[in-house]
């Protein structure tokens, strides 16, 4: 892969290439780590804040330790994200000279840093149910923390090998391959007749059609638009490559930038929330008491969500047998588990235990009256049953044999589910957003240079590099809405080869087949590195 994006510089004639090496100074290095380390400081203390506040005991030595290296490694990946992924917000303004590089890798991190903080964390819990049910619910057992170390180095090792290539990968793609290698080796790896789930299936279906759909997006739309462009738009400057090392006129300057900032922003929007999920699962593994239940939820809200459980378990009953099944609240959560793992929820025994698990999560509110008042020893059952039942609605989706307002019942009930345990603190949001903000300031030249030189046989014209980011902005946007994983690379790269080949530029088919091969190897290579990651961490931990 590395020859081909070598032999396509022979491609393309010489450009006005902006000066990347400038503007590195001592005091950039001081500044950048000292924002470093008072990120990991911030962290550390908002999570002995979090668990003096709920009381929480005192973590033993080992948790302790595992805890600061599997934040460590979770913020890592979003710092990788940064500069792998990121850098292709900047590779516009910086071929047009819109922007000096410098500058705008750190507008870039800025807006980075506002999409991740401002996210709703909608798609950082749609990764977290691609993971087995079994090591979602037991995120501190060894297997646990196997597991995300395992999916987390893995995203890693493959994101910093295309980088050192100077390839355009996807961060998104990597780590929905870690996880899948993950599930895989769990599965494989379970005694004979144990419960235990490898992937999910219907929930990886939807993801990768996301991720499938982003590069066929971005060339068509950005192809598309640029022809609408010039038909509305006549003015001949917006089409015309840069002069020398000259800014563009500044209403297409303003465009440039503003295209950035949206790209930089809804990045930081849908990327960012990745590590998110998965850091919440670190620390509910490691300290419960603190982050398994939402305790932000306001007591005013406790009576509609009491009744909403109750609707729910009189509608799961009616689609019980005829005959009640007695069972254990023990019981009634490995029945849902298994249903879960294997995708069929639509039985009369596990509609019992769903009924079962919605009273018992309705009388434990109605006792404690309010999600902070949950006690520590029964915060774990709480939170189980609370997450089988919503991931139980989940899975029925949009199934036969449900009124209108039965589903509607449901769906209220899940809502309130999921307020009270799909949650992110805002010292995660932030310590994410620093990582990603950070990351975003080291490493980009690489893939700068790619976007910037190696796609187009021609120098990106300012309509090209408009195009591509505008269709990048809203269809990253438009995903976070629905809770979708998509690539910000894919997206973007595929939208300037779109714009390029729309506006007769050339392409270079080199470069163009060496992404194609990191896009077709991500999956498998991601899966294998993490599946071996995670037997040899099995045998550690």
């Amino acid at each position: 892969m590395s020859q081909a994006i070598m032999d396509s510089v022979a491609e393309a004639p010489p450009i006005s290439r902006p000066n990347l090496d400038g503007g590195n100074k001592p005091l950039h290095v001081i500044m950048f780590f000292a924002v470093l380390i008072g990120a990991l400081g911030f962290a550390a203390f908002s999570i002995l804040h979090d668990m003096n506040s709920v009381g929480e005991a005192p973590l033993a030595t080992g948790t302790l330790v595992l805890l600061g290296l599997a934040l460590i490694i979770a913020l890592a990946f979003e710092f990788v994200n940064g500069f792998h992924d990121t850098a292709n917000a900047v590779a516009t303004v910086i071929y047009t000279h819109s922007l000096p590089p410098l500058f705008a890798v750190v507008w870039s991190g800025f807006w980075n840093f506002l999409g991740v903080a401002t996210s709703a964390g909608a798609v950082a819990y749609g990764i977290v149910t691609l993971l087995p049910v079994e090591l979602i619910l037991q995120s501190g057992s060894s297997a646990g923390y196997a597991m995300i170390f395992a999916l987390l180095l893995a995203a890693i090792i493959w994101n910093l090998a295309t980088w050192a290539f100077g390839i355009p990968n996807s961060s998104s793609h990597a780590l929905v391959g870690s996880i899948m290698g993950v599930g895989l080796a769990n599965q494989a790896l379970a005694p004979d007749g144990a419960a235990t789930q490898g992937v999910n299936w219907e929930q990886v279906r939807k993801v990768f059609s996301a991720l499938l759909f982003s590069p066929a997006c971005g060339f068509v739309m950005a192809a598309l638009l640029l022809i609408v462009m010039k038909i509305l738009v006549k003015n001949k400057a917006l089409y015309g490559e840069p002069k020398g090392n000259q800014p563009p006129p500044w209403w297409i300057r303003g465009l440039l930038i503003f295209t950035c900032t949206g790209v930089s922003f809804s990045h930081g929007g849908n990327d960012g929330q990745k590590g998110m999920g998965l850091i919440m699962l670190i620390l509910i593994g490691a300290a419960p008491t603190a982050y398994a239940l939402n305790r932000a939820m306001p007591e005013s809200a406790m009576p509609a969500f009491i009744q909403s459980a109750n609707t729910a378990q009189q509608v799961f009953t009616a689609h019980a047998g005829t005959t009640p099944v007695t069972m254990s609240d023990d019981q009634a959560r490995k029945t849902v588990g298994a249903a879960l793992r294997a995708q069929a929820v639509s039985s009369p025994e596990t509609f019992d235990a769903l009924a079962m698990l919605s009273g018992s999560i309705a009388n434990s509110v109605q006792t404690y009256g309010s999600m902070k008042s949950v006690p520590a020893a029964a915060v774990p059952n709480v939170r189980t049953e609370m997450y089988l039942v919503a991931d139980a609605i989940r899975v029925m989706g949009k199934a036969d044999g449900f009124s209108a307002d039965e589903k509607k019942a449901l769906k209220t009930f899940q809502s309130g589910l999921y307020d009270g345990t799909r949650f992110i603190p805002t010292w995660v949001k932030v310590s994410v957003a620093i990582a990603l903000g950070l990351g975003t300031m080291v490493g980009w030249k690489r893939i700068v240079v790619t976007v910037g030189e190696k796609i187009g046989k021609t120098h990106l014209t300012y309509a090209e590099g408009a195009s591509a980011e505008l269709v990048a902005m809203g269809t990253i946007g438009l995903a976070e809405q629905y809770g979708l994983p998509v690539s910000t690379t894919h997206v973007l790269s595929s939208g300037v080869a779109g714009a390029m080949a729309a506006n007769k530029s050339g392409l270079q088919w080199s470069t163009l087949r060496a992404m194609g091969l990191a896009w077709v190897t991500t999956l498998p290579a991601a899966m294998l590195i993490s599946g071996c990651l995670y037997v040899i961490l099995r045998q550690v931990f």
